[in-house]
């Protein structure tokens, strides 16, 4: 574990490192307070702290309450103290102090504070992946690892609020798997699925890394082109019909010849709102089936 010891005492500072080292931790040692805070706050800092209260530039307390003040990543903080009474515990605890550690030093008690930082770090991080999982759970999709219907149509609204301030254009393309019920009814859901990851895999490489892929509903994609006019959105709505047409998909006993069709719109100088835009372009998406599907219209 990396562990950040701050002390201004130099041969304090030398007994707490080597005590360090030998448990096999890696140390980032500072001299005073405010040092310990900038070093705090670069994006590799140390999940552990050891700080001594009285510091110079700033002491223990006033660094415990800087690196609180930051939401993330947490870091677990020991105040090493020779003070014991009960309202420098209170002040230590005001500040967010996670333990102590008092002077002079003690392995043993060392040893001990550290592990139970590392259980408290431990359950932390759990709970932060924990937390993302569940965060990407709720805005992507669960098949095609794209955003979700709800995210997808959330951030259109926020491209649209750009567009109006920025006076730029917005795109969106509706693209739709065509004959995809007879891929499912041929050859199952399992195959459908394998279809589905495949196509969307094809749609996120064809736009610019700043556009949005997201699965609109069940063979249904939507894209978002940001300050796209009309005759740009039809290009890339033809390279998504080409992407998918020029190869076929191949399961493992067969390759499935597959095509899509697009319905593309782009916001008026009237600034439509995103289900007037949505609508547009299904409705764009209903003239490309009827017109022999594999194309876009607008």
């Amino acid at each position: 574990m990396r562990i950040l010891i701050a002390d201004d005492d130099p041969v304090s500072r030398l007994l707490l490192q080597t005590a360090l080292v030998k448990m096999g931790h890696e140390v980032v040692s500072v001299a005073d307070g405010l040092e310990a805070i900038r070093v705090s706050a670069l994006p590799d800092s140390p999940s552990l702290a050891i700080l001594d209260w009285m510091m110079p530039g700033a002491d223990g307390l006033a660094v415990c309450h800087a690196i609180r003040r930051r939401a993330t990543p947490y870091v677990y903080l020991i105040l090493l103290t020779a003070r014991s009474g009960q309202e420098d515990l209170i002040a230590g605890l005001d500040a967010e102090a996670d333990d102590f550690l008092t002077k002079p030093l003690d392995p043993i008690e060392l040893r001990a504070r550290l592990r139970s930082g590392e259980r408290v770090l431990a359950v932390q991080e759990r709970l932060l992946v924990a937390q993302q999982t569940l965060r990407h759970q709720a805005t992507h999709d669960s098949l095609t690892g794209l955003w979700n219907r709800a995210m997808v149509v959330e951030q259109l609204e926020r491209e649209l609020v750009r567009a109006r301030r920025e006076g730029q254009s917005l795109a969106v393309v509706l693209a739709d798997v065509d004959h995809f019920k007879s891929v499912n009814d041929t050859h199952g859901h399992a195959v459908g699925d394998a279809v589905l990851r495949e196509i969307a895999a094809r749609l996120v490489g064809v736009p610019r890394r700043y556009d949005f892929v997201g699965r609109y509903g069940g063979e249904e994609f939507l894209l978002l082109l940001p300050g796209c006019a009309l005759p740009e959105a039809m290009l890339v709505a033809d390279r998504v019909r080409r992407a998918v047409e020029e190869d076929p998909i191949i399961m493992k006993t067969m390759e499935l010849p597959l095509t899509v069709s697009l319905g593309v719109a782009c916001t008026s100088c009237h600034w439509d709102e995103s289900d007037v835009l949505l609508q547009q372009a299904d409705e764009a998406l209903y003239r490309a089936k009827a017109m022999g599907r594999n194309r876009a219209e607008s």
